[in-house]
């Protein structure tokens, strides 16, 4: 997969092409990531590419004409189709599932807003999808497309060192994860579940489904609403609840 982000600072994105799963990814040739600043692409020795709103009130709007001369420049150099992804408060919510298709394209153009965003004519005439990570404002759209490279990147074929370890992330099946440990078995903040050292994979994976189902419940109940759950699921949610409870009292 190719990613190519226009944002008014580039060299943000420089640690994520360095670090962790996606620097990786980058190394092994498994993910290119190319970033550019609309600047290069204006007309006037300022390199402007903002101004006042119409309407008046306060803040800047970044203009048309610039963002539009970056994005056709930059879709040319590559011969892949780029998905042109605006990250902005109003698109609609990143979840797992989108970044699953996502993750499945040659290539992603990933749009950062600054000031008070993008004229509305660009997005409506050159942007293909819009995307929020969360109900809330950042200063711009960087720490956005930084979330979107993690998560697709890390899902490009041969990126975790296990591919299973994806398969079982929150959100993958419409839950959220079950709790994990590691050693000391016993530690003064308590004792490792005993199931998950007995060995026994039938009851491990019970053990796992029930507390994904449970946290699931306690947490994110608007998730549950939305899952359609098998007879043996509902039993194991039930079991939860009995235990939860009875913890309660």
């Amino acid at each position: 997969m190719r990613i190519d982000v226009l944002s008014l600072f580039p060299e943000f994105f420089a640690a994520s092409a360095e670090v962790g799963v996606v620097g990786r990814a980058i190394r092994q040739g498994l993910l290119q990531l190319h970033c550019h600043t609309p600047r290069d692409y204006t007309r006037d020795r300022h390199r402007r590419v903002d101004d006042r709103t119409f309407g008046g009130g306060p803040g800047m709007v970044m203009q048309v004409e610039p963002l539009r001369e970056a994005l056709t420049q930059v879709r040319a150099m590559a011969p892949e189709p780029a998905l042109s992804i605006y990250l902005s408060p109003q698109g609609e919510r990143l979840t797992q599932a989108r970044v699953r298709q996502l993750a499945e394209l040659p290539r992603l153009l990933l749009l950062c807003g600054r000031y008070e965003g993008v004229d509305e004519r660009l997005v409506e005439h050159e942007i293909d999808l819009e995307l929020s990570i969360g109900d809330y404002v950042l200063s711009g759209g960087e720490l956005a497309a930084a979330v979107l490279i993690d998560a697709v990147g890390r899902l490009q074929e041969g990126a975790l060192n296990r591919s299973e370890s994806a398969a079982q992330d929150s959100f993958e099946d419409g839950l959220l994860d079950c709790p994990h440990y590691s050693r000391p078995e016993q530690d003064d903040y308590g004792a490792v579940p005993q199931v998950l050292m007995s060995g026994d994979h039938v009851a491990i994976e019970r053990w796992r489904r029930k507390q994904a189902l449970g946290r699931t419940w306690l947490r994110r109940p608007d998730l549950l609403a939305r899952k359609s759950l098998t007879a043996r699921e509902r039993a194991l949610l039930e079991e939860f609840r009995r235990e939860w409870l009875a913890e309660q009292q």
